[in-house]
């Protein structure tokens, strides 16, 4: 006979499972979403994607570097520390939280995670989506699913 003892805490879920269920939050649950990831902002690698589309590898290498330019890149660190220098602002904490960037057919929202200034989710939408709902949606389920 077997006994098998539990301490009766739960496995908190890993971080490759915690970086595939925001994905799939957003996914589901960002108004006219096409597509979402997960970037690790100090390797410059794409941790997570889904999309309606396949892409080739190339095409998803370059969004984890096009977002690591956009939040990280010299030019916007420098103006990152001018900004907080100008508004007595101190901490090591980024200063540029998200981006919202408008292509011909697209809309793109990157946000930093509330948790983690490492971590950036991509979140792609029909340009036709209602903005607002986009940024309500994405935060919420960053603040409800996002510990990353």
């Amino acid at each position: 006979m077997s006994t098998s003892r539990t301490s009766g805490a739960q496995e908190s879920p890993s971080m490759t499972d915690r970086v595939n269920s925001v994905v799939k939050y957003l996914r589901s649950e960002v108004p006219e979403c096409l597509a979402a990831g997960v970037i690790d902002m100090a390797t410059g690698m794409l941790l997570s994607v889904e999309t309606v589309d396949t892409h080739p590898p190339e095409v998803l290498d370059l969004l984890a570097a096009t977002t690591l330019e956009m939040f990280q890149g010299r030019n916007v660190m420098m103006i990152e520390d001018i900004f907080k220098e100008r508004r007595g602002v101190v901490t090591d904490r980024h200063y540029f939280q998200e981006i919202l960037v408008n292509s011909e057919n697209l809309a793109h929202l990157f946000l930093r995670s509330g948790s983690n200034d490492d971590i950036v989710v991509a979140v792609v939408c029909r340009k036709s989506v209602n903005v607002g709902m986009l940024f309500a949606q994405a935060r919420r389920v960053l603040r409800e699913h996002g510990r990353l």
